[in-house]
């Protein structure tokens, strides 16, 4: 970092610097007055720029302490009056004698019996020196309780909280647009690794890891791939952690390749970007893919001038991405240097962890004296997965485990089997908080405010409403984690603590067709299509199988994602590999027979053919036997063209 930050730098983690300088003096008091607003939740009023009688803004009635006071800690009863003191001078101090007249109207206020409590904002610095002098003059002055929030404080206030930018736009033009949001994501990565402590406290380093770390450090980049509940993110996790002192990077957790872009700053170049799920949570997500051929030339920019990337991807997901990322990407080309497996742990490591979770989780004390002569049997268990492993060591999976040899064998290695009757056995609070949960998608926002559709889903699965606020709190930890919403690190909300949990509970909920009717109506469509299947068989991550009672259904939410995805060619890819991908033959015919224009409108394809969806989606529906000989032909027809004038191989 330089002695001298730019404007809309940042200095050191947490203090942004914005230009407030360049506000009017009236802007910096609108500012100052929606800060109070915004962080206070107070009626603040903001007076004429003329006979203001020595106040910019003042506040009558009972203070009522904030949630989040970013410092302010138990500012007593009014009446309280705001003053606003604007330099246009960058860097500079306040000094007492350039608040020489204010002390003398401070005194007249108090007089008046209009000033209790003084507050001074200032967009300049405030040293330690000056604020005491200030306090002790206005003290002095009949002040009982003055108070100076300095330009740090207002830029750190505007940083934390968007809401406040919102409101008060003219904010974005005082700094980085960028380096706003980045702010707010270093703030969510550090909330997100704060409430991961449990998983860096169980973790165990493997050849996995060294090697991660190692591509990391020669290469700046890394991909992990490992089957469900392998590991792949706690070794982000920890690799986050140790960035921050290794390397002094600050972490950003982005969504995917458009987020890590836009939260990359050419101007800090020690960012550590962890990206869960590259390709796709539970199945390969097609859109994803070609989001990161696009912006790898800005990605490996990043790492080239210093930021460190670590992508997570299920190995079967990165099976299905590999052909459609461009042979020249970084990724295809150093493959061998930048991809770890995590599935390759040794015996050694297996017990370590196995060991660990037991130790750190929640089972008694005979419990474990129990399974001991069994866990290193259990740590050879054929798949052997990490996340079973933490499962094993919390009662709340182990309720109708069986304390013998078999019983904690079978636990490790059929763990879907175990879930089911898990899920089976909860009360209804609870399982209507996981099916909450799951119908949210991302992240189910506290504090609760049930919608109708959320409330037909606890209505049909017998909970209640205070019922469900405690089965919340109950499974934390164990079945949910609480943390920040994805992309906004001051709102939280609960999440399923593994996908794997998810999967499993996606599989109890098919045995319900009325449930499953209600969660295809409380999700928007894109959630909606990214988790189910349309009866194709036992495709891997698969969420939710919809049968054919309720494929009217999909096919509404289909026509709502083809009228909201027109012109936005990445957008309709999501639901032309639905259809391509995940639907039976008689999920085919009924759609085009509802949507009879569908293989017209598909024909229109343009180049290049190995490009676009078009031409994959008419060729399942031709496999369906779906696609007319009249239509097949101008669909030939359409490919010869393209073909001798684009020129377009794709034919081929």
């Amino acid at each position: 970092m330089t002695d001298h930050p730019r404007k809309g730098t940042v200095a050191a983690p947490g203090s942004p610097d914005f230009a407030l300088h360049t506000l009017g003096w009236r802007a910096f008091q609108d500012l100052c007055a929606a800060v109070l607003r915004e962080v206070w939740a107070q009626s603040v009023h903001a007076f004429a720029d003329s006979n203001d009688g020595g106040r910019d803004g003042a506040f009558y009635g009972t203070w009522q302490q904030p949630p989040d006071p970013i410092g302010v800690q138990d500012v007593p009863d009014g009446p309280f009056v705001l003053q606003c003191k604007h330099t246009k001078k960058a860097d500079t101090t306040l000094t007492p004698s350039e608040l020489s007249n204010e002390f003398d109207k401070a005194q007249a206020l108090v007089d008046q019996g209009l000033c209790s409590s003084y507050i001074l904002l200032t967009n300049a610095r405030g040293s330690g020196t000056s604020e005491a002098t200030i306090r002790q003059r206005l003290l002095d002055a009949g002040v009982r309780y003055p108070l100076i929030l300095d330009g740090q404080w207002i830029c750190n206030t505007i940083a934390s909280h968007q809401r406040l930018r919102t409101f008060v736009p003219r904010v974005y033009g005082l700094g980085d647009l960028s380096q706003i949001l980045d702010q707010r994501a270093y703030t969510q990565a550090q909330a997100l690794l704060d409430y991961l402590k449990d998983d860096l406290a169980t973790f165990v380093v493997t050849d996995a890891y060294r090697r991660a770390t190692q591509a990391l450090q020669e290469h700046g980049f890394v991909l992990l791939l490992g089957e469900p509940g392998a590991g792949k993110s706690v070794i982000a996790e920890t690799l986050a952690m140790t960035a921050l002192d290794r390397w002094g990077c600050l972490t950003v957790k982005a969504p995917d390749a458009a987020g890590l872009v836009r939260h990359w700053n050419p101007d800090e170049p020690k960012q550590f970007f962890w990206v869960d799920d590259a390709f796709g949570t539970v199945r390969h997500e097609r859109h994803l893919t070609d989001a990161w051929s696009r912006h790898m030339l800005e990605v490996m920019t990043a790492v080239h001038a210093g930021a460190k990337i670590v992508l997570t991807s299920r190995d079967y997901i990165y099976r299905d991405a590999r052909p459609h990322l461009k042979e020249s990407t970084y990724l295809r080309q150093n493959e061998q240097q930048v991809v770890v497996d995590t599935a390759q742990i040794t015996a050694t490591e297996r017990r370590q962890i196995l060991y660990n979770h037991i130790r750190l989780g929640d089972q008694p004390r005979d419990v474990r004296s129990a399974m001991k002569p069994y866990l290193p049997a259990a740590a050879d268990a054929i798949p052997f997965y990490p996340e079973v492993a933490r499962r094993l060591g919390h009662k709340a999976f182990t309720r109708h485990l069986k304390l013998t040899r078999r019983g904690i064998i079978d636990f490790m290695a059929r763990p879907n089997d175990f879930l089911r009757e898990i899920y089976d056995g909860l009360e209804p609070d609870e399982q209507s908080a996981l099916a909450l949960t799951y119908q949210a998608g991302d992240c189910l926002p506290a504090p609760l405010n049930l919608d109708s559709a959320q409330q037909d889903v606890v209505t049909r699965l017998g909970g209640t409403i205070a019922g469900i606020s405690r089965a919340l709190r109950a499974l934390t930890d164990t079945f949910l984690r609480q943390g920040p919403l994805p992309g906004n690190g001051t709102t939280t909300g609960w999440s399923f603590r593994h996908p794997t949990l998810e999967e499993g509970f996606a599989t109890y909920l098919a045995d319900d067709p009325n449930l499953i009717e209600l969660l295809l109506s409380g999700q928007n469509w894109r959630t909606i299509l990214s988790r189910i299947d349309c009866d194709t068989g036992n495709q891997p991550g698969t969420l939710l199988r919809v049968p054919p009672s309720l494929y009217f259904r999909v096919i509404e939410i289909l026509r709502i994602a083809e009228y909201e995805t027109q012109g936005d060619w990445l957008s309709q890819r999501i639901w032309h590999e639905f259809l391509t991908d995940r639907c039976s033959d008689k999920f085919l015919a009924l759609y085009t027979r509802e949507e009879p224009d569908i293989v017209a409108h598909m024909a229109m394809f343009t180049s290049f053919l190995n490009v676009v969806d078009e031409p994959r989606l008419l060729a399942r529906l031709k496999q369906a036997n779906l696609v007319h000989p009249e239509d097949h032909q101008r669909i030939v027809k359409r490919v010869t063209k393209l073909a001798v004038e684009s020129p377009d191989a794709g034919w081929t």
